[in-house]
């Protein structure tokens, strides 16, 4: 009821590391979502899970998890009701015993919008599982791919918001999200994502929420940051840009709310004040602008997305290493002009 976790936590939190560690293949975050909920229902009976009639594609359900009724259970089928599935989580977690976890797809956050506000207002540690999270999705078409939903979850005040890249990101997403006395949204992939790696320093400077992935071997002349599935796309960017003599550093920042938190040293080491940015991301493009300024390019979506396979729309809506090729020689380019500029009037 104190709502501390067991005395073994450590371990189980180590254990979701090293489980995730020995994946190779390209996966669905959604889908390494629910590998880290096999390992965490077992060991956190206080774990109450749910979905508004998306078990199947939100993918909250494990072996351990057994419907709620007059035997017991931990996992409530809630029907299509998200506003009344936020707002029971928000009322488990106000009684305490509980750490509730509720899916849907990203998209219909809007239908829980008001009890997810709720939540972040209280401070309670309601955990929303938004699978879906992008253009991604495919065929489902405009009604079913979320453009704008990021952007404004993050604005919510005290909400924090996680949109990992692959199985390490999402099992540091939930260690977050059950420590943390406060609540979490994580938007998840609907298609395989590759898996990227990373040493055990990377590693652990994912829970800062930004951080560098993979940083160039040349003079960095540029930063390129993404989130989610677009992490992929800024890796192949950093290669073909390499290959013109342009030095890019890759940064992925799964959680801009907590890296906001992170200390100015840290944010500096990050995005180094001096060096043009470049943001990617399947969705709005406006909240990036805090960081990549006025003189820096998003490579997102001001639209709304259309009906056909992922890859056709992610080449569709220019979300592709080849856009931000571009978009990058066209800052750095700037940039080089600016120095000029200014060498000649000094």
């Amino acid at each position: 009821m104190s709502g501390a976790l067991p005395e073994d936590w450590s371990t189980i939190a180590r254990s979701l590391h090293d489980s995730t560690r020995v994946q190779t293949k390209p996966t669905a975050t959604r889908k390494s979502s629910q590998t880290v909920l096999e390992t965490l229902v077992p060991a956190l009976p206080e774990l109450l899970g749910g979905s508004a009639d998306l078990t199947g594609s939100n993918l909250t359900a494990v072996k351990a998890s057994r419907p709620l009724g007059t035997g017991g259970g931990n996992y409530i089928h809630y029907g299509v009701r998200e506003f009344g599935m936020a707002a029971i989580a928000n009322g488990v977690a106000l009684h305490g015993g509980f750490i509730p976890y509720s899916g849907t797809f990203a998209v219909f956050s809007d239908y829980a919008r008001n009890a997810i506000r709720m939540s972040a207002l209280m401070r309670q540690r309601s955990i929303f599982v938004l699978t879906h999270d992008s253009i991604g999705l495919g065929e489902d078409g405009p009604t079913h791919q979320p453009v704008e939903h990021a952007a404004t979850l993050r604005l919510i005040p005290e909400l924090d918001v996680w949109r990992p890249c692959d199985g390490m990101e999402t099992a540091v997403a939930w260690q977050h999200a059950i420590e943390r006395h406060g609540p979490t949204v994580m938007l998840l992939s609907r298609q395989n994502l590759a898996q990227q790696a990373r040493t055990a320093d990377v590693e652990a400077a994912i829970a800062r929420g930004g951080y560098v992935l993979a940083d160039s071997e040349l003079p960095v002349d540029v930063v390129l940051i993404a989130t989610g599935s677009e992490v992929s796309v800024a890796l192949a960017a950093q290669q073909s840009l390499a290959a013109a003599s342009v030095g890019a550093r890759v940064v992925s920042m799964p959680s801009t709310t907590v890296f906001d938190r992170q200390d100015s040293r840290w944010q500096r080491a990050v995005l180094p004040p001096e060096v043009p940015r470049i943001a990617v991301e399947a969705g709005h493009p406006d909240l990036w602008r805090k960081y990549v300024g006025l003189e820096g390019k998003v490579v997102g979506l001001a639209c709304f997305g259309e009906s056909a396979p992922a890859s056709r729309l992610f080449a569709h809506f220019g979300l592709t290493a080849t856009a931000v090729v571009a978009a990058a020689l066209e800052v750095t380019a700037s940039a080089n002009a600016s120095d000029r500029g200014q060498a000649l009037a000094a």
